[in-house]
């Protein structure tokens, strides 16, 4: 259909072709645009610059751009803005318009300035269209492709698919694959790779019995079927997803209850839970099966990622926090299922993949109604049995609740009656946070106390008072504080505690003589006992005498209180209160006229009925409460998303409704939600799109996942990436059967597993071959096994298993490795001696953000303030002292020693023996069994076990 501005680009450029008259000295060919300029546009522009792109504002496919813009001109091609982005400023440098591929040839720039200067004809009507070349290759659709039948292939690799594609990539670089491996080093690496834990010596030597064909296939069925399969996969999903226990940023405090979602993550790995529905439960588990906790947990996945929970009253930084929590969200989702770095189009088109700046928003709109928290994941029974049992509870409480305030407010009403006289004897001034005096006859004192009746902030709370200074003055002529420590005082009183800073609120602080830092109590009394009995008449203490703390809110100071001295620290007299001074506020207003007005009768009557209101709460208390799991709340936004220009929250651009993205909106699942579509169709559209099954980015991006936990590197070297910034596939056809095959196994993990390990390329051998490294020195293309270290979960849960200290316990909060230590801000300190009940796997570690933990993070595991799609493998000192001095590494050794006695006897050789199938998977050589001998003669069997620990081959698969 032709619209109006097409007539006019038309009838523009066709003037311009008869006012165009070519060069008479050039001999050359006229320009034809479709044989000599579309190519050029089709194969280096449209994937940026396309209607679904349109990066920089530019469409390709047809003229109107060019001449809308002004990107031509005719009388001068050279000052042409479309020849100055494409031509380089000086030799040797990029063009300015980051073309993907290499840039353009000096002959085809040539040929654009002559297209210009002969007129630049478009044919009238002729759309472009991008060249397949010219769509990255992680966009396109997954091509189905035949396993190749290379010449020369040796027959055990002739039969499986996956070994027909490696060597043929072999084969092109003149590479041969290795020997098969010998079967102890295939059982450990299986064990290894599917369990995370050695193989036992009895299982070893079951497969090394089993002279069965399909003795491998049927290992690989074995491990798939164990429970700790779950544990070790699981980990691999909780990297990538950035699952942390704890919010990060500058409080970084526990997270408690997400743990459920660790434990959902193991048992969907462990019940091989198709990887769609997986996605389907991350992103809208609540939809897809509410009333269903198995299903709900799953959005944990949006906010287990780090967040700032720090409340900021000023708005434009309250904006910030959000917009950072949504990215934090949309980064996780695209990286996590689409292997594509969205995030990177959070303030302007991506740099370098065909993903625009409201792709982002799109994405935005799509988790925006997503906040950070818990809340109940049950069942409808559940929730009815709950509601069963606390309704009859709720309703005595309420009608006990009714029948106090309606006393109270007789109570109240009858002192209304009577406020004047009541009134007049509050003849001071009310109590100050600044400064507060109470006068009275000299009296002799070895104690004084001060009790607390009443907080500004609540004249019913007398817990929580902050106060900086305490001072008691001597009567006479020269007055002197004896209550400050420096004369001798002693201060008293219970205090907020944090954890190993028991005196970071102690009440020694009212009495340093210092103002500023407060004492923060824990109960309604602060006691002074003086250096010996005086004579004293009056005391002064203040909470905040410098005025800093007015704005603080929350902050609760004295407000009703009363003084007594005594001489012995048990009988007490009072010298002073604050009742004749003026309230503070409303609040303690009414309280002063109700205690004065109320009965004795009055008081009974109120207190039997606060008993049996309190009974109520106790009951209702004792019910075990419903689960509450930090899986996030959802609520419709209050407006719709909107393109943030340059990502500031601050400058509002258009609206954005949540979409699929614009570079795949050619596919049949492609999907564009109204402004106002409700929040659980939004995140339900997202993940429906991300797992249909014409998307071509997540099954490649899973497959690609699976390889790379398998081989040590993914065909494509970077999961997460699969963008132009990201790794190239090695085999991207053998890629794209694998991702073809998860698709036809029902999204299912597991057949893809045996498929992977029953390939001869996994099963040979890991001997270093020179020539052959020589071509390729990472065994990317598998000419043999890439030997790797072992994890760090890996080291410490070998360790606990081969020492028979290993806890098998699963799922459940999770045990720590440090102290928590929490105020304001946490703390946790590494334990120097972690005991039996830290045994337990380390996926079940309750890990925190920015914590250090010294075998798990000396061995690389990683942060998780970020996903970690791969794990560095690095060499550091800190890993060979931590094995060799570690209390851990010690306990263990001893462990490993009672184990060697109790199961090898009292003889030296047996002992050895078993050691080395435990930790190696083999029998000793004579000469190691010799110089074991030797150790174990000289130093001791718990010698032999620690330097056992601290073996290579202990810590390394072959």
């Amino acid at each position: 259909m032709t619209t109006v501005a097409t007539s006019i680009a038309c009838w523009t450029w066709a003037t311009l072709l008869l006012t165009s008259v070519p060069d008479p000295g050039d001999d050359r060919p006229s320009i034809d645009f479709v044989r000599d300029v579309a190519p050029i546009f089709e194969r280096h522009c449209l994937s940026c610059h396309s209607p679904d792109n349109r990066k920089g504002g530019i469409n390709l496919t047809t003229s109107e751009d060019l001449i809308d813009l002004a990107y031509l001109d005719r009388d001068d091609p050279d000052a042409s803005d479309l020849l100055t982005l494409v031509t380089p400023e000086a030799e040797g440098e990029r063009p300015r318009m980051p073309i993907k591929g290499d840039p353009l040839t000096p002959d085809q720039v040539d040929t654009l300035r002559r297209w210009i200067t002969e007129g630049a004809d478009w044919p009238k009507g002729l759309v472009l269209s991008p060249d397949d070349d010219s769509i990255w290759w992680s966009f396109r659709p997954i091509a189905p492709v035949a396993p190749p039948n290379p010449p020369a292939i040796p027959e055990a690799w002739r039969t499986h698919p996956i070994d027909r594609f490696l060597f043929a990539r072999l084969a092109e670089e003149g590479l041969t694959p290795s020997p098969p491996a010998d079967r102890r080093t295939l059982i450990r690496r299986a064990t290894f790779d599917l369990l995370g834990l050695p193989p036992t010596p009895e299982e070893v030597q079951a497969f090394l019995d089993d002279d069965a064909p399909d003795a491998f296939e049927r290992l690989i069925d074995r491990l798939l079927a164990s429970p700790h399969y779950g544990e070790r996969w699981g980990r691999h999903w909780l990297d990538v997803v950035r699952f942390g226990e704890s919010n990060g940023y500058e409080r970084n405090v526990l997270i408690n209850n997400v743990w459920p979602f660790r434990d959902a993550v193991i048992r969907s790995f462990n019940d091989d839970v198709p990887f769609n529905r997986l996605v389907l439960e991350h992103l809208a588990g609540d939809v897809i099966g509410p009333g269903d906790p198995n299903r709900e947990i799953g959005t944990a996945f949006l906010v287990c990622g780090p967040y700032d929970d720090v409340g900021n009253q000023d708005p434009v930084q309250a904006a910030q926090i959000r917009a950072n929590a949504l990215d934090d969200m949309i980064r996780a989702t695209s990286e996590s299922f689409l292997g594509l770095t969205i995030g990177c189009a959070r303030c302007h088109d991506h740099k370098f993949d065909p993903i625009l700046q409201r792709d982002y928003y799109a994405f935005s709109s799509a988790v925006a109604g997503v906040h950070h928290g818990g809340r109940v994941v049950a069942t409808e029974e559940q929730r009815r049995l709950d509601a069963e049992r606390r309704a009859p509870l709720i309703a005595e409480r309420d009608h006990l609740n009714a029948e106090i305030a309606s006393l109270r407010e007789a109570i109240r009403s009858r002192a209304e009656a009577s406020a004047a006289e009541i009134e007049a004897s509050w003849t001071r001034p009310t109590v100050s946070r600044t400064g507060t005096e109470e006068r009275f006859e000299p009296v002799e004192a070895r104690f004084v106390r001060l009790i607390i009746e009443g907080l500004d902030t609540n004249p019913d709370q007398p817990v929580g008072c902050r106060l900086e200074e305490f001072e008691v003055w001597t009567a006479g002529e020269a007055p002197r504080n004896v209550a400050l420590a420096a004369n001798g005082g002693q201060a008293d009183g219970p205090s907020r505690v944090a954890e190993d800073f028991a005196d970071a609120y102690s009440a020694d602080l009212t009495i340093d003589g210092r103002f500023g830092s407060r004492w923060i109590s824990g109960g309604t009394t602060l006691t002074i006992r003086l250096a010996d009995t005086r004579t004293i008449d009056r005391v002064w203490f203040s909470s905040d005498k410098a005025g800093a703390a007015a704005g603080l809110g929350e902050a609760t100071f004295v407000s009703e209180y009363r003084i007594e001295i005594s001489s012995d620290g048990d009988s007490w007299v009072e010298v002073a209160n604050s009742r004749d001074r003026l309230p503070v506020n409303e609040a303690h207003r009414q309280k002063r006229l109700f205690d004065r007005e109320a009965t004795t009768d009055d008081l009974a009557q109120l207190a039997s009925l606060a008993r049996q209101r309190d009974e109520a709460n106790a009951a209702l208390a004792a019910i075990e409460p419903l689960p509450n799991w930090w899986v996030g709340s959802f609520r419709q936004p209050d407006e719709p998303a909107y393109l943030l220009i340059g990502g500031d929250p601050q400058r509002r651009g258009d609206p954005v409704s949540a979409s699929s993205l614009s570079a795949l909106s050619g596919l049949e699942s492609s999907f564009s939600l109204p402004l106002d579509a409700p929040e659980a169709d939004r995140r339900l559209a997202l993940a429906r799109w991300i797992v249909a099954e014409d998307n071509p980015l997540t099954p490649r991006v899973l497959a690609n996942r699976l390889w790379h936990y398998h081989f040590g590197t993914g065909i494509v070297d970077t999961p997460s990436d699969f963008g132009v910034m990201g790794g190239r596939p090695t085999h991207p056809e053998l890629l794209d059967w694998l991702a073809l095959r998860l698709l036809d196994e029902g999204w299912r993990l597991k057949p893809l597993h045996r498929l992977i390990m029953t390939s001869q390329a996994y099963q040979q051998s890991s001997a270093y071959r020179p020539e052959a490294a020589s071509l390729d020195g990472d065994s990317r293309l598998l000419w043999r096994y890439p030997a790797r270290r072992l994890s760090g979960e890996e080291v410490r849960d070998a360790t606990l298993q081969i020492a028979g200290a290993l806890d098998p316990t699963m799922g459940g909060p999770g045990f720590r490795l440090y102290r928590y230590i929490q105020d304001n801000v946490a703390t946790y300190v590494p334990l120097d001696d972690p005991g039996p009940e830290t045994y337990r796997r380390a996926v079940y570690h309750q890990n925190a953000r920015a914590m250090r933990v010294d075998v798990l993070t000396d061995f690389d595991c990683p942060d998780p303030a970020s996903a970690a799609p791969r794990r560095d493998a690095t060499t550091t000192p800190l890993q060979a002292l931590t094995l060799l001095n570690h209390r851990f590494t010690l306990d263990m050794a001893s462990a490993l020693a009672d184990r060697l006695r109790r199961e090898g006897g009292d003889d030296p050789a047996a002992q050895v023996d078993l050691a080395f199938a435990l930790a190696f998977s083999r029998v000793p050589e004579e000469a190691e069994r010799s110089s074991s001998l030797v150790l174990i003669d000289r130093h001791g069997l718990d010698a032999f076990c620690r330097a056992l620990l601290n073996t290579n081959e202990f810590i390394y698969i072959d």
